[in-house]
């Protein structure tokens, strides 16, 4: 599975962005899907997962109620809307495929795209 992740920029703090993931292949939604960052000298961190057809969803306590990753399978593409940005989001943004079924925590993916940066200037 090719993931390819766009919509990163620069933004202003309290500004919103929706970064992008489109797959290469039809069985996307056979597929958990997850948005990862890593920020200079951090961990990469999961930041939010969908499940196969988008009824769970999980987000990281950083992005709760800020963040939401809305999936079109009829487009072969997850989303990730980022609102209320704030300086401490920037980073680079991965998109990342599983097998699996159920939205989680779980960081253990099978398939990553590049990354697209997001920069968020306070």
């Amino acid at each position: 599975v090719q993931l390819q992740a766009s919509g990163g920029g620069l933004v202003q703090a309290g500004d919103s962005l929706r970064l992008s993931c489109a797959t290469s292949r039809r069985t996307f939604s056979r597929y958990v899907m997850g948005w990862f960052r890593q920020a200079p000298g951090k961990e990469r961190e999961l930041v939010a997962s969908i499940s196969l057809r988008g009824v769970t969803t999980w987000y990281a306590d950083s992005v709760k109620g800020r963040f939401t990753i809305p999936r079109d399978n009829a487009k072969d593409t997850v989303y990730l809307q980022m609102n209320s940005l704030k300086f401490e989001d920037t980073a680079l943004y991965f998109c990342a495929a599983r097998i699996g079924t159920v939205a989680s925590g779980k960081t253990e993916y099978d398939y990553w795209g590049q990354g697209t940066q997001v920069t968020v200037s306070s």
